[in-house]
Order: C-alpha cells, then sequence, then structure tokens
C-alpha cells in the first residue's frame, strides 16, 4: 500500500474520530450542594421570606422536588448521598465503623469515566475518613469543626491537617468553603478544561451554633417580632399558593422539644431560652426578644449561603460549563429542635450570633422552619426527613419553573450521576444492587418514577413509605405504628393505624425485612473455613 494511501486512511480515521466523538452524548459536570439542618420551606423558592435570590433564580430556571427525603441526620444523608446506599447497608448507622469492602464513593465510579473530582466543606462520611486518600477527590477542603463558624480548630486540606483559625480574622465557614470551591473550579477550567467536573459543596450552614457577621443579620434583626405562629402561617400560605403542598398546617406539638435533653446547656443559655414550642404569647417580652433574635442569626446564615452559591455559579457561566452542568441542591436534614452549648461554651453577654455565643435555633423556629410538616431532625417524621431540592441544567432539563412531585431520596444520586455520566457500574464481590433509582427520566416528566418502598430508621425511630402510604414510628412516643395516607395529608394529621391494622402489618413486615436485608449488607456471614 502507498504512503498517499496510508495518509488516506488516516485522515479518513481521524474524521471518523471526530464524528463519533460529535455523535456521542456529552458528560455532564456535576455540582451537588448541600446546607445542613436548613427547613423544608427556608428558601424563597419553597416559601419562605428569607431572600434568597440565586437560588430562586437557580429554581425558576429549573425543577422543584415537593418529595424528596433524606435519612433525618446528617452524616446517614451525607453516606447515602456518598455511596448509593442506605446507612444500614454500609455501617453508617447506626453503628459507626468502617465500610465494607465491597462500598465505593462516588468519585471511585468517576474518575475512571474521565471525570476529575473536588469537594469543598463538611464531611462526615463514616468509613471513609479521608475525601481525597479514601474518596477518591482530587482536591478537598474538609472542615471537620462542627462547633465553630468563624475560628476553626480541626479542618485539612487535601487531607492534610491545617492550623487552627485564631480570632480577628475573616474566615467564616461558608464564605470558605466556597473560597475552595471557586479555587478547584477555576483550576479545573485552566488545567483540565476538557474534562467533566464532579464538585460537591457540603456547607455546614445553618447549623449550630447560630454564627453570621453581624452586617448579615443586621436585615434580619427586626423581622421575627410577630413570633413563630404568625411567621409559620404566612410560609403555609405562600406554599400552597405555590403548589409545593396542599395539606392543612400541621399542629404545633408543644409538648415536643428537643431531642435530647441539656439541662446545664439551658440554664447556661440564660432566661430567653425556652425549649418547647410554646404559644408566641405565652412568652415573656424579654423570651420574645431572645427567640426572635435566634432567627433572625438563622435567616443571616441561609441569606448567606445563597450569596455563597450564587458567587459558585458565577464561576460555572464564566467556565462557559453552565448548559452543560447539573446542579442538585438539597439539605441533609430537617431542621433542628436541638438545645445545647458545646464548643468553646456560650457568654450570654456576647452579641447573639457572634463567636463567643452558642445558640440553637430550637422547637419554636424549628417548627417554623419546617412548615408544614410534622416534627423536626432526627425524627422521620415529614418535618425530619423532607428536603427541598432543586434541579438545574439547561441542556438536559427542558422544564422551567416546575415542579416535581415524584418520591425521590438521597439514595438516588449515585444512581443519577452514574447514568448521566455512561457509568454501568461493575459491582465488587458481596455488594447489593444499588437501592436507588436514577431521576433522569423525572427531569423529563412529572410522575416519571417507578419505585419500591423508601425505608426509614434512626435511633430506634423508624418509617416505611410505599407510595402514598406511610407507617412511622417514634421511641418517645412508645413505639407504636402510625398510618399516614400522604396524598391527602402529608403533614401527617390523621392517624390511619386504628382503621387499617392490615396495611399496618403488611408496610411492618417490609420495613422488618429490609432492615433485615440491609444489615446483612453490611455484615454479610462469612464463609466457613
Amino acid at each position: 500500500m502507498g504512503t498517499h494511501s496510508l495518509k488516506r486512511i488516516a485522515a479518513f480515521a481521524v474524521i471518523a474520530s471526530a464524528f463519533a466523538a460529535a455523535a456521542a452524548p456529552r458528560q455532564p459536570n456535576v455540582l451537588i450542594i448541600v446546607v445542613d439542618d436548613m427547613g423544608f420551606s427556608d428558601l424563597g423558592c419553597f416559601g419562605g421570606e428569607i431572600e434568597t435570590p440565586a437560588l430562586d433564580a437557580l429554581a425558576a430556571d429549573g425543577l422543584r422536588f415537593t418529595q424528596c427525603y433524606n435519612t433525618a441526620r446528617c452524616w446517614p444523608t451525607r453516606s447515602a448521598l456518598m455511596t448509593g446506599y442506605y446507612p444500614q447497608q454500609t455501617r453508617s448507622d447506626p453503628v459507626r465503623g468502617p465500610f465494607p469492602q465491597w462500598v465505593r464513593t462516588l468519585p471511585r465510579w468517576l474518575a475512571p469515566a474521565g471525570y476529575a473530582c473536588y469537594h469543598s466543606g463538611k464531611w462526615h462520611v463514616n468509613g471513609a475518613p479521608k475525601p481525597v486518600a479514601d474518596g477518591g477527590f482530587d482536591r478537598s477542603y474538609i472542615l471537620h469543626d462542627h462547633d465553630r463558624h468563624f475560628n476553626p480548630k480541626n479542618h485539612a486540606l487535601d487531607d492534610k491537617p491545617l492550623p487552627p483559625v485564631g480570632p480577628g480574622t475573616n474566615y467564616y465557614t461558608t464564605a470558605a468553603i466556597t473560597d475552595h470551591a471557586l479555587r478547584c473550579l477555576e483550576e479545573h477550567a485552566a488545567q483540565r478544561p476538557a474534562r467533566p467536573f464532579f464538585a460537591y459543596v457540603a456547607y455546614t450552614a445553618p447549623h449550630f451554633p447560630l454564627h453570621a457577621p453581624e452586617d448579615d443579620i443586621a436585615p434580619f434583626r427586626a423581622r421575627y417580632a410577630a413570633g413563630w405562629e404568625a411567621v409559620r402561617a404566612a410560609r403555609h400560605a405562600r406554599m400552597t399558593r405555590m403548589g409545593i403542598v396542599s395539606c392543612a398546617l400541621s399542629a404545633p406539638e408543644s409538648a415536643v422539644g428537643p431531642p435530647y435533653h441539656f439541662p446545664d446547656a439551658l440554664m447556661a443559655l440564660g432566661p430567653g431560652e425556652v425549649n418547647r414550642p410554646l404559644p408566641w404569647d405565652s412568652l415573656t417580652a424579654p423570651q420574645r426578644a431572645f427567640q426572635s433574635q435566634k432567627m433572625a442569626v438563622h435567616a443571616a446564615m441561609i441569606h448567606r449561603v445563597d450569596r455563597e452559591v450564587g458567587r459558585i455559579l458565577g464561576q460555572v457561566r464564566r467556565m462557559g460549563a453552565w448548559d452543560d452542568t447539573l446542579i442538585l441542591f438539597l439539605s441533609d436534614n430537617g431542621a433542628s429542635a436541638e438545645i445545647m452549648v458545646r464548643g468553646d461554651g456560650h457568654d450570654p453577654d456576647a452579641p447573639m450570633g457572634s463567636a463567643a455565643s452558642y445558640l440553637c435555633l430550637g422547637p419554636g423556629w424549628s417548627t417554623v422552619a419546617n412548615t408544614p410538616l410534622r416534627r423536626h431532625k432526627t425524627w422521620v417524621h415529614e418535618g425530619g426527613t423532607s428536603t427541598p431540592l432543586i434541579a438545574h441544567w439547561p441542556a438536559g432539563i427542558a422544564d422551567r419553573n416546575a415542579l416535581r412531585r415524584d418520591i425521590c431520596h438521597v439514595i438516588d444520586f449515585v444512581p443519577t450521576v452514574l447514568d448521566l455520566a455512561g457509568v454501568t457500574p461493575d459491582l465488587p464481590p458481596g455488594a447489593p444492587p444499588f437501592p436507588g433509582v436514577s431521576l433522569v427520566p423525572a427531569f423529563a416528566k412529572d410522575g416519571a418514577l417507578a419505585r419500591g418502598p423508601l425505608y426509614f430508621s434512626h435511633e430506634d425511630n423508624r418509617a416505611l413509605r410505599d407510595g402514598d402510604h406511610k407507617i412511622v414510628s417514634a421511641k418517645r412516643d412508645g413505639g407504636g405504628w402510625e398510618l399516614y395516607d400522604l396524598a391527602a395529608d402529608r403533614c401527617e394529621q390523621r392517624n390511619l393505624a386504628a382503621e387499617h391494622p392490615g396495611r399496618v402489618a403488611e408496610l411492618a413486615d417490609r420495613w422488618a425485612a429490609l432492615d433485615a436485608q440491609f444489615r446483612r449488607d453490611a455484615d454479610p456471614p462469612q464463609p466457613k473455613q
């Protein structure tokens, strides 16, 4: 064969390769943003009064999922999000031990498919303590310190410990997490522009302690003087008009306080603190002032998250990656009713929201943040497990400003990302099938997901949702099963268990079978020697 023929064949091969590359579907970039302890109704686009323009714009240009679930607690949710399995399958809840050998975190699947992977913020994934060495990320800024938003004592860059940050700096967790995420994306654009990226940005706000710069708090200082009933009613009215919910407002449970009682902390916080969602007009004037200022700091933290998210979105646009990036925004659990003092303690003379204070949202405002749903973080009622999920992807989601009522869960994130990345997982020996489903069909059409029951278990709080029926039990209520029809009663106000004992028994048997199977997955029988 002559030289010219060889050159022609080589040229045709190059052209064919180019056509093949053009015809192949492009792997989208993926940006997952998680906030900590934010309530179902805190965002403006989910009915809240807190200004969140960046996230509202994201929702207006994409989808809002109204029935997405987490696990009711931070570390189980993050483990499920990173592995694609229920935390009970990976020794993440209730036992916190090393992952079974078959577990792979999401970057371990994505890196061989060509993705560069970046992490910034909270990790808290039990069993994979180091995001780079064990989690498969290329770069990571990990914030281990969950007790300070101003002066962290325990954080690391690419798995290597960093020195503590002392007072007098401009450090604030929400900004620092964003700064690192921006550096990763800027580096990606400069050094790896041809590769898709996976960025996992995990904010610690608005988790306690309630800390925010005074300039962020000031616009909210007078906003919550009307009290929690008025704010909650206004949120519910907006959510109903927006179509987010159609249920009646759940009744405040004045006898239900924090999930853990710390009497010394309650004493240290002073006479302004109350550990029950009591009627606002029954509080003393100092209590009303104290409580309204706590909610002002919570609102400031969420507003600041929105501003920082806006910075990240701006970088994605500058990279020319906007159309080809799937963005998922969610909360790791419902708002928290906890009241405690940890870290450096609480100085009652310090300005509320400053580094020397240690405040928690508490059950009064947590009830508001989770409007209109029942209960809080750690409970597996709807208030503890419902997350406001936003999905945005111009190249892959045609609908704009649309609601999705498909039932979904954080276990679905790994199957979704692998589906879009074109990764068919070759599961390691001993690995069970992923329990979740890809959300891609729901990106195209409401009601497109077909799935089996969803399982919940945390601290002896149990639930199972099968279609619109949900059984739920709480240890502090005696552990008996309640039954709700969530199509008519998302706020879990009418217990149908006495009317349908057969359905309760059927769902309870399913829960027990799943629970037993998941624990076998975590600790499979060892072969006989």
